[in-house]
């Protein structure tokens, strides 16, 4: 991994970073494609191919019709000839209309071939709320891709996270589902190294060092459960170790239980529906590997089982650092 200085780095927002890491790779290697619906001439929705396809070509970065169908199968194809589709779903909330060709198709195409073929394909998308979207366009669906076997799923939280694993993305042999959080695009800057550098895909990491409760999180959760944390340790003097997932799928429960082993006590925080997500598969795996470290039940911070609301009141149906705090507290009074 890269070095990291002042000489070498310059601020970037999460933006920026996905596009200097496409950016990268087209210049590297030749079979790796871009496209999507609007990615060429405009530059995606959010401007993430912005100038790519005015630099590389219109047969490397390209439109495709508005059909996210058209768009897994076309990747499939394109990674059985020995390109590296980057595909982008405009919009997770879209995924419905590819979820044959990322499930039934790309994930199982090592396990059908008998490892003679690969579906090296990066099917980026948006999501996530607190921006007030339109209906279906911020809703949280990974917690459906945990069930896939063959395709791993990342969730990048900051922009050097972000141009790191995308790389890496585009470099796996087998399907990766990025997500990329919308609120987090242009929030905030912070130093990206120049050039190419890679983040490990399954690695999570210890973003908040703290020793009386552990909690798990990923995309824009991150930030809200780091100003919990700085909150309660000013109110209450309660030091919390906030770990960043980074990957969901699969989940890298060792840095999990060493935390758990050094605090004893948890919860974890996401922005999907409560029942059946990425949580549940955390806790399911620490009551497997740490239930014996624990000295409470871990606990969940995330929003009730409804569809996602309308904009107006998204911002109460989303964990906030007050709720956060208020079962950080549940966990340690247990």
């Amino acid at each position: 991994m890269t070095q990291i200085t002042t000489a070498n780095t310059v601020q970037m927002t999460m933006i920026q970073a996905i596009n200097d890491a496409m950016k990268i790779e087209l210049e590297r290697d030749e079979n790796v494609l871009i496209f999507g619906e609007d990615v060429g001439h405009n530059g995606g929705v959010f401007r993430a191919t912005e100038g790519l396809q005015e630099t590389f070509g219109e047969h490397r970065v390209f439109d495709t019709p508005l059909a996210e169908s058209g768009i897994g199968g076309l990747a499939i194809g394109l990674g059985l000839q020995g390109f590296r589709p980057v595909a982008e779903i405009q919009f997770f909330g879209f995924m419905f209309e590819a979820i044959d060709s990322i499930a039934n198709q790309a994930a199982r195409m090592r396990f059908r071939s008998g490892g003679r073929f690969h579906s090296p394909i990066t099917f980026r998308s948006p999501f996530g709320g607190g921006v007030k979207t339109p209906e279906n366009h911020a809703d949280s669906f990974e917690g459906m891709m945990l069930q896939t076997p063959g395709v791993k799923v990342v969730i990048p939280s900051n922009p050097y996270d972000a141009k790191g694993l995308l790389i890496s993305a585009i470099r796996d042999n087998d399907p990766v589902i990025f997500l990329e959080h919308m609120k987090l695009y242009r929030t905030f800057r912070s130093a990206v190294p120049i050039g190419e550098y890679t983040v490990p895909i399954g690695e999570a990491k210890v973003v908040r060092e703290g020793e009386d409760v552990t909690i798990i999180t990923y995309g824009a959760m991150v930030h809200t459960a780091l100003d919990a944390a700085e909150k309660i340790v000013e109110e209450q003097g309660i030091k919390v170790e906030v770990i960043d997932l980074r990957t969901i799928n699969p989940i890298d429960i060792e840095t999990i239980v060493k935390s758990i082993q050094k605090t004893n006590r948890a919860l974890v925080v996401q922005e999907a529906q409560k029942t059946a997500g990425v949580a549940a598969e955390v806790i399911a795996q620490i009551n497997e590997e740490a239930m014996l470290y624990l000295e409470a039940p871990v606990l969940r911070v995330a929003p009730p089982d409804t569809v996602y609301p309308f904009a107006v009141i998204e911002d109460a149906w989303i964990p906030t650092s007050s709720r956060i705090i208020e079962y950080v507290n549940k966990v340690m009074n247990f």
